[in-house]
């Protein structure tokens, strides 16, 4: 399977650079059996689920990871916090400069708060040592929210709430699980109303969701490890639904990942785990029987999913040629792509 398959041209103007108001974004309904694709909003939703219907979301909290420090001689690098790397002061990173060196050092302002941080190696891992714990607290106050580079502007105030989810909880997110940005409390609540039902997994964005695919063949691609947590009352739920052939709804990529990775001999294993789950081609799905999530960049792992998805019924060649062919309408018709861009729902 070759990555330039997934690929398709899109528009700069479609490439959502502000988001819409919750609940406000359009909604792209695609029936995987039919092939038919309809056109909603996304506060339609609670409307367009069978009742009895199980949702579940990555309530993951997007942390402050962008941060900005001065090389010896007074140069900004910029700098994305991953995840912790054993201590409460070393952090695995990725950097726009990968060809810095070992040993370099660099300030970041902070006050009272100031550190330095040396640029460490662990095999293909990048490490920044600072010389203090760096935690969430610091980082609310010194870190940037982490915008994807394809929105071509500043982060502002506003993107502190809205580059987040409405039940986001657990920090440890380096991007947004961007699906769950569409729901409201309100939309929340007329599901509930509706009979579906809402359960939750925490899944930290990383590398693993967002690293592009390079290679020329997609089975040469490694995904990089990220870390989740099933509870036991959510594997309960998720359960149940399946034995009663309830709908169980994945609203995201990430969290569809999370519950591929812990369902093992029918049923799950709860509690902290990782995974680096590729998920492509003729994958079978065993959890999720409904997809909610964005329009995804071109050869990316996302979309690769997501044509898996869609080709479940009639096989890879079909999944992926009929995504292709709901991104062209979907551009067409000018929804708007990626992070903060429109949604589809994947039936």
């Amino acid at each position: 399977m070759k990555t330039s398959d997934f690929y398709f041209e899109l528009p700069n103007e479609r490439v959502a650079q502000y988001p819409a108001a919750r609940g406000e974004s359009r909604l792209l309904v695609l029936e995987r059996a039919t092939g038919r694709r309809s056109h909603h909003m996304v506060k339609d939703l609670p409307g367009l689920l069978e009742s009895g219907s199980l949702m579940v979301f990555n309530d993951s909290r997007v942390r402050k990871a962008r941060i900005f420090g001065t090389d010896r001689r007074g140069r900004a690098v910029e700098f994305l916090l991953l995840h912790r790397a054993g201590t409460e002061s070393s952090w695995e990173v990725i950097t726009k400069k990968a060809g810095r060196r070992t040993g370099e050092r660099f300030r970041f302002a902070g006050g009272e708060a100031e550190t330095e941080a040396e640029l460490q190696r662990e095999g293909p891992r990048l490490l920044l040592c600072f010389d203090r714990p760096v935690d969430d607290a610091w980082l609310d106050i010194h870190g940037r929210v982490p915008l994807p580079p394809y929105i071509k502007r500043a982060d502002e105030a506003s993107d502190s709430a809205r580059y987040q989810t409405v039940y986001a909880r657990a920090h440890g997110s380096a991007a947004a699980p961007t699906a769950g940005l569409h729901f409201t409390d309100g939309i929340l609540s007329a599901l509930h109303g509706r009979g579906v039902g809402t359960a939750f997994v925490t899944l930290h964005v990383g590398l693993g969701t967002f690293l592009p695919v390079r290679g020329e063949n997609v089975e040469d691609h490694r995904m990089h490890k990220e870390y989740f947590c099933i509870e036991s009352g959510t594997a309960a739920a998720v359960e149940a639904a399946k034995r009663d052939g309830r709908k169980v709804v994945a609203v995201g990529t990430t969290t569809l990942r999370a519950l591929e990775s812990a369902w093992r001999g029918g049923a799950f294993q709860t509690g902290e785990q990782s995974t680096d789950i590729f998920i492509y081609g003729t994958y079978r799905f065993k959890t999720a029987d409904a997809l909610f999530t964005n329009f995804h960049t071109p050869c990316s792992t996302l979309l690769m999913l997501v044509c898996a998805f869609a080709g479940t019924a009639g096989g890879a060649a079909a999944g992926r040629k009929m995504i292709m062919e709901t991104y062209r309408e979907a551009i067409q018709k000018e929804y708007n792509f990626f992070s903060y861009g429109d949604a589809m729902l994947i039936l």
